[in-house]
């Protein structure tokens, strides 16, 4: 049953509106102080050894005609589900540690957090420009809130070779944050504290020197994942009314500045999602975040998915923009009797799209599932959804998530892939991984 609903017919409106409300002006702003990490470095992902190794997933099928394989199985409510694909490995990480798989869904490796010099949360990317795996875990057993967050880039494409980790000050900050990057940058904003966003050069990471980070105050927005080729960094942020883009770029002396852009979007649909309900049980569970989990640029254009309120329910929205905040197209994923909760997206070099989420609703518990869209499909629409799996039942407790992953494979630039939590039999968050492939064109 295909529950998608295009919005080709109204996109000229949107668009149109869009254009017609003219951008606030330019603040720019520079970073308010700095300071050199110097990092942890392991020669391996587990330590040559020294880590104890943690085995989870594998079992490759197909399902739905799609490469199907289980991802982490021991989490609880909150498992925090992430994969970056690239260097022929896929990388995934939950609030229980950190899996290697190869592209045939074979286990390869596994660790703990706490061989990464501890955290939760993670967020993961693969740069394809720097040849580098990167991810985030936040520290919140830190007694003195001085270096909440860890972030760990690889030394090459390998993600069972070295690795340099450094841990950022945040004073004040909360979990909650998300990673990007560009040639040039990576970025990390979060919740709490006077300076929210930190950048830092991806070089001098990737080298596994010390690194200069830079606090701007306030929070910039999420940080984007730049698949394009640039070295400019972006942070968006959406509320009721307007989208809000930060760029961030280098300035003659090295030093980072950022210049902000907002602009009206003329949305609908822009209510934060309602909690869903489950098989069962009364207890009704997390929907996601208006917020954007993830954004990546591709050609030219950002693209994002979020959670919203339609009809008392929580619905999908994606969308693609122009880097000054106008719309070319936006999609929607709604039923008046099902709830589509969690979403990521991901988006190829050809422009092509999957929108990763899990459907649950009052006859059903939470289950897994992808739609995607060919670049020439018409506007505003997806083709029908995918399931890849179903959940067996009702989780627990409000908490569940808290997100999702999608990505596009680092080494081809076409294939896109999927993890998404899933009930299992005793209510627990199971997790599930698919490749999407996508031929050249």
């Amino acid at each position: 049953m295909n529950y998608l609903i295009g919005w080709g017919l109204i996109l000229g409106a949107l668009v149109a509106s869009n254009v017609a409300i003219a951008d606030t002006p330019f603040q720019v702003d520079g970073p308010l102080r700095s300071e050199v990490i110097v990092p942890i470095r392991k020669a391996s992902f587990d330590q040559d050894g020294k880590c104890r190794t943690r085995r989870q997933g594998g079992n490759p099928r197909e399902v739905a005609g799609y490469l199907v394989f289980d991802g982490s199985q021991d989490g609880n409510r909150q498992v925090d589900p992430q994969i970056a694909v690239g260097g022929g490995y896929i990388l995934h990480g939950t609030n229980s540690g950190l899996i290697i798989y190869d592209k045939q869904g074979k286990f390869v490796n596994g660790v703990s957090q706490n061989c990464f010099n501890k955290g939760i949360d993670p967020k993961l990317f693969f740069d394809a420009h720097n040849g580098v795996f990167g991810f985030d875990l936040w520290n919140p057993w830190d007694q003195e809130k001085k270096k909440p967050v860890n972030i760990s880039i690889s030394e090459t494409s390998d993600p069972r070779g070295a690795w340099n980790t450094y841990p950022v000050p945040a004073p004040g900050g909360r979990d909650g944050g998300g990673i990007g990057y560009s040639r040039k940058w990576i970025g990390y904003s979060f919740p709490g504290g006077p300076t929210q966003t930190f950048v830092m050069k991806l070089g001098e990471a990737k080298a596994g020197k010390p690194a200069t980070v830079y606090h701007f105050k306030g929070n910039l927005g999420h940080p984007v994942l730049t698949q394009d080729a640039i070295d400019d960094l972006y942070f968006v942020k959406v509320n009721e009314r307007e989208v809000s883009i930060t760029r961030v770029y280098e300035t003659a002396n090295g030093t980072p500045a950022a210049e902000t852009v907002s602009k009206r979007h003329g949305l609908k649909h822009m209510g934060y999602p309602r909690q869903s309900p489950q098989k069962g049980t009364e207890q009704l569970t997390a929907s996601g975040d208006r917020n954007p989990k993830n954004l990546v640029l591709q050609g030219g254009f950002i693209w994002f998915s979020q959670a919203v309120t339609v009809d008392g329910r929580s619905a999908v929205q994606w969308h693609q923009m122009h880097l000054n905040g106008a719309f070319v197209q936006t999609g929607l994923i709604s039923d008046p009797k099902r709830s589509f909760i969690q979403t990521t997206i991901a988006v190829n070099r050809q422009l092509d799209v999957l929108v990763g989420f899990q459907e649950t609703g009052a006859d059903m518990f939470i289950s897994p599932r992808f739609a995607f869209r060919r670049s020439d499909d018409p506007l505003g629409t997806l083709q029908p959804t995918v399931s890849i799996g179903e959940g067996q039942a009702a989780t627990n407790g409000v908490a569940w998530g808290d997100y999702s992953g999608s990505v596009v494979d680092g080494d081809n630039g076409l294939d896109l892939w999927t993890i998404q939590s899933v009930t299992d039999a005793g209510g627990k968050g199971d997790t599930v991984i698919a490749k999407v492939p996508f031929k050249g064109r």
